[in-house]
């Protein structure tokens, strides 16, 4: 029963994660791109594969996941909703799916952003561990957190790149002081 409780939330969770960004896509939709960093896209790619690869249906025989487990993504999945709506209100006309900067772009320090550069990436990481905590057999688990990490990485390094070209020493600061996506690390 557990079981189904925990999928239902975690199906709810990620309906409620995507909606955070209905209001930054339309506030962001009229803006001009100044500078594009094309090998983000790369990083899509990988953390699309990440995605596909969480919630492949392929177990063995009598699978099941533990309380433990199961408890561990009713605690994430809801933490990680909550990320990712306080990050994009912060973000709100800056928001973009792929790198790119805006003729009147913003270097955005407020909200969760005074701790993580990217919590938008830290909010994908926490729903795709409650995916796989709730969901998904173990090797493919593992695989999909290595295909995010370095989709992820490629990502922040192509962001990071764009906002010290047009911050620069502002940038280099922030980034002395708040985290990539992982909070404690990096």
């Amino acid at each position: 029963m557990l079981q189904w409780i925990a999928f239902a939330e975690l199906i709810l969770c990620w309906i409620l994660w995507s909606l955070a960004f209905l209001k930054p896509s339309k506030q962001a939709a009229d803006r001009i791109e100044v500078a594009k960093s094309p090998s983000s896209k790369w990083g899509i790619l990988l953390v699309m594969v990440s995605f596909a690869l969480v919630w492949a249906y392929v177990r063995p025989v009598g699978f099941h996941k533990s309380v433990p487990s199961l408890i561990a993504s009713m605690i994430l999945a809801p933490l990680s909703v909550a990320l990712a709506w306080a990050a994009a209100r912060h973000l709100g006309k800056q928001w973009r799916y792929a790198a790119a900067l805006r003729e009147d772009h913003e270097l955005v320090q407020t909200g969760p952003y005074r701790w993580l550069r990217h919590p938008i990436y830290a909010s994908m990481l926490g729903m795709q561990l409650a995916t796989g905590f709730c969901w998904t057999w173990w090797p493919l688990f593992l695989a999909s957190i290595i295909f995010f990490l370095a989709g992820t990485e490629v990502r922040i390094r192509a962001e990071d790149r764009l906002l010290e070209s047009r911050f620069q020493d502002s940038f280099r600061a922030y980034r002395a002081r708040a985290r990539a996506y992982i909070p404690f690390i990096r």
